[in-house]
């Protein structure tokens, strides 16, 4: 059986390298990439007398948070003493989010970002969700001390790590830290270490992804955030950029080709067998009740996990099929003793090597 690789190698000797323009030379997508990441993924030092520009930098902050299919599905409306955030109801996933669960979420872990944003610049930003209102998250801010807390300072380094990791054990105390930073008002998070537990989560993993897969729907829902080369996330700034899970970095063309190719169920199955085994455990991020504020909660409890786990080294990447497949989930409950509570999140943790960087669009884009 041809491999992707095998394919995609055969396919480069008899086009003279095409699929390779990518690599070397300044003016190059992947120079261009280089640089987009750099603007992207950094801190910015702020005139702290210059109130409009902090207020900016807060929603630059909020835009590096993560997001379904990295839809950046938000909005912020920015005014002398708050910022809110509004869903962009343009950008969601109806075949993967078809209640808006995972946008909500999205806007939770914009939120988390904010607020430690705010308190390292001197700024109390305090969330209230209106639901009468445009579903809008008013962040009221007040003056306060200025504190960088390490989860602010990882806000770069946070990355959904779509690779294998080294299986090696995280510590009792690391494991602490990070079920403290994601439990929440309503919310818990559930660390399954233990290797027969993680078997039996991948089971559900495989059934849900075996469904998903079936879907033609979410198939192409998929294929259509996907950004197959640098220049295509560049000039997009949102998507999953290819390289970030392992894939070659390749012209639209021929990346919609070996989609077309090698995305199927056994292909993806094995995947996800190799992440779960390779990980030190998996995050369960459960929630008392169900509803677009509670959801904001789960994803403010998340970011704060994933800023934790970026602070300690550790990297973390979403496992949600037992949770998005509706059909699926109250199993996926019963499985963990839940009873009638929402499991809302499926995450896998440990360590291993950075994937190349996914991109955000300009502040300008998502001001409203």
């Amino acid at each position: 059986m041809v491999t992707r690789r095998q394919f995609l190698l055969s396919f480069m000797a008899t086009t003279g390298g095409v699929a390779t323009v990518s690599a070397c030379s300044p003016g190059t997508t992947t120079d261009s990439y280089e640089h987009a990441v750099d603007r992207t993924w950094r801190h910015a030092k702020v005139d702290e007398r210059n109130k409009p520009a902090i207020l900016r930098e807060l929603v630059r902050y909020a835009t590096l948070a993560p997001s379904s299919h990295n839809t950046q599905c938000w909005k912020f409306r920015v005014e002398a003493s708050s910022i809110s955030i509004l869903p962009d109801f343009s950008r969601r996933c109806p075949a993967v989010d078809p209640d808006d669960h995972h946008l909500f979420v999205s806007i939770g872990c914009a939120a988390e970002n904010l607020v430690q944003a705010a308190l390292a610049n001197g700024l109390h930003a305090k969330p209230t969700f209106d639901s009468s209102s445009g579903e809008r998250l008013h962040l009221s801010l007040e003056s306060t001390k200025a504190a960088a807390s390490p989860l602010f300072n990882a806000i770069p380094e946070r990355q959904s790590t779509r690779g294998e990791y080294d299986g090696k054990p995280i510590s009792t105390n690391e494991l602490a830290l990070l079920e403290s930073a994601g439990t929440g008002n309503g919310v818990r998070v559930l660390l399954l270490t233990e290797r027969a537990a993680m078997e039996k989560v991948l089971e559900y993993v495989v059934q849900g992804n075996t469904a998903q897969m079936n879907d033609r729907a979410f198939v192409e829902e998929l294929k259509a955030w996907i950004r197959f080369s640098g220049s295509d996330a560049v000039r997009t700034g949102d998507g999953l950029y290819s390289a970030s899970s392992g894939n070659p970095s390749v012209p639209s063309w021929l990346g919609s080709l070996l989609f077309d190719l090698f995305f199927t169920r056994k292909n993806e199955n094995d995947k996800y067998a190799k992440h779960v085994r390779s990980s030190s455990g998996i995050a369960v991020f459960v929630s008392e009740t169900e509803s677009p504020g509670q959801w904001i909660e789960v994803g403010r409890c998340y970011e704060r996990f994933a800023l934790q786990s970026a602070a300690l080294g550790i990297r973390n990447a979403m496992l949600n099929q037992p949770v998005e497949v509706t059909a699926l989930r109250p199993q996926f409950a019963t499985f963990l003793g839940l009873g009638s509570r929402r499991p809302d999140l499926v995450v896998r943790f440990g360590r291993g090597p950075k994937m190349p960087s996914s991109l955000r669009r300009p502040v300008e884009e998502v001001l409203t």
